[in-house]
């Protein structure tokens, strides 16, 4: 009995050790690789669009960092161009801030939290950009 037990816990080491980081979530119903996520991202209406799918699609990994880029990216085009330079400062201020944030912290885990406080800054510039357009 102790033969069998020892024999099942090392196949099970050995399947755990062959197994690499998962490249495929389970995004919108199906698998999607991290570069079918970024691309459904791009492909979304725009900036609150993006966050709601990088939210749904997010990994809690390192990965999240090119989900986190892609809804940055989206959300920028809300406002970027047409922030002053003061807006732009302090938009960047406001990243750096999510930068320093978990910059002690180990784990991928905290490289997701920076990937999405960087993008929620951007989801926030992009609100209030849309907001003060339509007062206008």
């Amino acid at each position: 009995m102790m033969t069998l037990k020892s024999c099942l816990a090392g196949a099970a080491l050995i399947l755990s050790l062959g197994t690499g980081p998962a490249v495929a979530a389970v995004c919108l119903d199906k698998s999607m690789t991290i570069d079918e996520i970024v691309e459904a991202i791009n492909a979304t209406a725009g900036c609150e669009a993006a966050m709601k799918l990088a939210t749904d699609c997010q990994l809690g990994t390192g990965g999240d960092t090119q989900l986190g880029a892609a809804v940055e990216k989206k959300c920028e085009a809300d406002f970027l161009a047409k922030a002053d330079a003061a807006k732009k400062q302090a938009y960047k201020r406001e990243l750096g801030v999510c930068d320093r944030k978990y910059r002690n912290q180990s784990g991928t885990m905290y490289i997701s939290f920076t990937a999405f406080c960087r993008a929620e800054v951007a989801q926030r510039y992009s609100q209030t950009m849309r907001k003060a357009a339509k007062a206008k």
